[in-house]
């Protein structure tokens, strides 16, 4: 059998922009799982030490007010934690990321009206959810529709 149609070729050799379209969307979920399993798992372990920068007086009293809920901080670190494993492992990919599209708006939120620093980091974040998202496009049609059919 001729190997010269790219068609027929599905092996690691194989090279071009339609390679790199399927390779993409991998290389977008490690890179936005990834973090978010570490973030998670130091949200419940605390492994890492606090930043030395203090947060701007509004971004201490919104973080303040999540830690004395008791319980909003465990939460969110469940919730990345959760998220993270689900895109690092390629498993309900639609799912995490309807899951984690509250959280990167408020982080994107958060960072453009109280703590500017970050912003960069968060609009990264958002890219990569945006782009997933779309990525990801058919499976979230049937959420999308105006109308059910169920009544």
């Amino acid at each position: 059998m001729s190997t010269d149609n790219p068609a027929h070729d599905s092996g690691p050799t194989r090279r071009g922009p339609a390679a790199l379209a399927r390779l993409l969307p991998h290389v977008a979920r490690f890179l936005l799982g990834a973090p978010l399993v570490v973030f998670g798992l130091n949200g419940i372990l605390e492994f890492f030490p606090p930043p030395a920068t203090p947060l701007p007086d509004d971004a201490a009293a919104f973080v303040n007010a999540l830690v004395e809920s008791g319980y909003m901080m465990r939460l969110i670190a469940a919730t990345q934690l959760v998220v993270g494993v689900l895109l690092v492992i390629n498993r309900f990919v639609p799912l995490a990321l309807a899951l984690l599209a509250p959280f990167i708006v408020n982080s994107i939120t958060f960072h453009v009206f109280l703590e500017p620093s970050g912003l960069p980091i968060a609009i990264a974040f958002g890219a990569l959810e945006v782009y997933l998202a779309w990525a990801y496009r058919q499976a979230f049609r049937p959420m999308l529709r105006a109308r059910t059919g169920v009544s």
